[in-house]
């Protein structure tokens, strides 16, 4: 990509802050540590779970730490015969818009705002650097070889999980990441200064869930796209996925594996009826945790970690894989439930009432395609189709490779419903009349087909791309990217689309969004060199329990 012309690497913004001496974290001291140079070998995260728990029995002895490092477009062919292309004249608008986002503190960058829409009258929070926003804009810089605005953002938003994180009179969790953070710039006394929010200030007043997931993962690409081993191996950095773990491994009086969220605590940042066990969060737990086992290291503490985590990915990639998944066989089967069943001899484990399952499920499901429900709890089942939680259930290899590949033949199969003219929609179907009244408390900004109530976000093209590559079926990121093309720019790259097909810009989507920006980059740059995936995916456990399917007979 730098033969283009494009000036990848030219790194200038709008939003860049002086240097200041105050008393800080210094991040460019971390800055200076060697990077190592790490022979590619079989990665740790290769390897099954049940060889870790084969060598948590024995002892931690022989824990290897070794990591894989992903292929930068740095030291790879640019494209390979088979995927390349022409860039696209996008391709350089993107990147200037990407960079004019830009968020520097003390003259180093540390992130990117989440919009530069300066028509917009009301800014709100999108001037500030958003944890889960920020992801797709890391992995565009670390793709295109600048690693280093990923390290800062790292280990800036690392110190402010240490921020004491109060909401009114209560004391959140030590762990919890912040969902966004401002950069205030005093200009007489040339200082800056960092406003996290951890969700006190939110609309809703929700803490996020998901950052902590995403930091982790985020430093996994790190790690993967560098070979940088020290920043992971850091006290700091293994402090910090201690006390994420630390809050999502706890015991309490759950008795399922997944993680029990409120409403508003992940992308669908406002109530739409996800609370108790959304597919997003069990996803990204899920990924995570597979992400922090190959991070933590073996000491007395960090191998209790571990070995509470190989225990916890077991139990919960067999829930999701025999509760949250739904194909027409399952269909059938759930469609025949008896209910009012008792012992362990049940099938119908969680009392769901045939009648409670909505007419337009029966339609949209194909013959042949599958997904992971958005949610399930007793008494109920979340039918609707959410496409983060599918894709990252793809990449992380929450979904087994048949399920893998399911849910690329339901997107082919409905791609009217869940793509039409701007991939992707975030969520199928939209809640509407006296549903949606009750479950979003009559939102406006969720009416039907609208933001997260239906709506479609061109940021998850990236997640589309990434799953498609994964699942070998590229052809189907083409068609979405030509779609993304002949819309993003021309729409000054909105936030999301209305209508049932996408076709209208969000009532109040802003322009210039910088995940739109960055994921339609990756979604490019993942497609042009296929190897960059490894920063992000992760690999089957072939000695994962296989997928259970009910049947009458099943007891355990």
């Amino acid at each position: 990509m730098e033969g283009t012309g494009t000036g990848l690497r030219n790194v200038s913004s709008h939003c860049s802050i002086s240097e200041t001496e105050m008393d800080d974290f210094d991040l460019s001291k971390l800055l200076d540590k060697p990077r190592l140079n790490i022979e590619r070998q079989r990665s740790f995260d290769e390897r099954s779970l049940s060889e870790l728990s084969i060598g948590l029995t024995r002892g931690l002895d022989n824990y290897e730490s070794s990591y894989s490092p992903g292929r930068s477009a740095l030291d790879t062919p640019a494209s390979s015969a088979r995927n390349s292309f022409e860039p696209h004249p996008m391709v350089a608008e993107a990147w200037d818009a990407l960079r004019r986002s830009l968020v520097h503190f003390r003259g180093q960058p540390v992130g990117t705002i989440a919009a530069v829409d300066h028509a917009s009258e009301e800014v709100l929070n999108y001037d500030q650097v958003f944890v889960r926003d920020f992801v797709p804009s890391a992995l565009a810089f670390l793709m295109n070889g600048e690693p280093d605005i990923v390290k800062n953002f790292l280990l800036k938003t690392l110190q402010l999980q240490g921020w004491e994180k109060r909401v009114d009179r209560f004391k959140l969790g030590e762990g919890v990441m912040p969902a966004s953070f401002k950069v205030l710039h005093d200009p007489v006394r040339n200082t800056d200064t960092i406003m996290a929010d951890f969700g006190e200030s939110a609309i809703g007043r929700v803490a996020p869930v998901d950052s902590g997931f995403w930091w982790i993962i985020l430093l996994r690409a790190y790690t993967k796209s560098t070979g940088d081993v020290s920043l992971a191996e850091t006290p700091e950095c293994q402090r910090g996925m201690k006390l994420i773990l630390s809050l999502c491994l706890s015991e309490g009086f759950d008795t399922f594996p997944t993680l029990l969220c409120a409403d508003g605590c992940s992308m669908i940042d406002r109530r739409m009826g996800i609370y108790g066990y959304p597919i997003e969060i069990q996803a990204l737990f899920f990924m995570a945790l597979r992400s922090a086992l190959v991070m933590l290291k073996p000491d007395n503490e960090g191998g209790e970690f571990i070995e509470r985590i190989v225990k916890r990915l077991h139990a919960l990639s067999y829930h999701m894989r025999s509760y949250f998944w739904l194909d027409f066989q399952q269909l059938n089967d759930i469609y025949r439930y008896k209910t009012e069943e008792y012992s362990h001899t049940a099938v119908n484990k969680f009392n769901v009432i045939p009648d409670s399952i909505p007419d337009w499920v029966f339609e949209f499901m194909p013959t042949r395609g599958g997904y992971f429900i958005g949610n399930v709890s007793p008494a109920r089942m979340d039918f609707r189709w959410f496409a983060l939680g599918n894709c990252i259930a793809i990449l992380s290899s929450l979904a087994t490779p048949e399920q893998a590949s399911a849910i690329m033949d339901l997107i082919e199969a409905r791609w009217d419903e869940l793509v039409a003219e701007m991939p992707l929609k975030i969520s199928y179907p939209a809640l509407e009349n006296h549903e949606w009244r009750l479950i979003t408390g009559c939102d406006p900004k969720n009416t039907r087909w609208s933001y997260h109530n239906g709506g479609t976000w061109p940021v998850l093209l990236w997640l589309l791309t990434a799953a498609c590559i994964k699942t070998g079926r590229p052809q189907i990121a083409r068609r979405a990217i030509d779609l993304a093309e002949s819309r993003l720019s021309k729409d000054v790259w909105p936030e999301y689309y209305d209508g049932k097909v996408g076709r209208y810009i969000g009532k109040q989507a802003r322009k210039y969004q910088t995940w739109s920006i960055a994921g339609y980059l990756v979604a490019k740059m993942l497609l042009e060199d296929p190897s960059h995936l490894g920063m992000i995916a992760l690999e089957e456990d072939k000695q994962m329990n296989p997928v259970i399917k009910r049947s009458a007979s099943w007891t355990c």
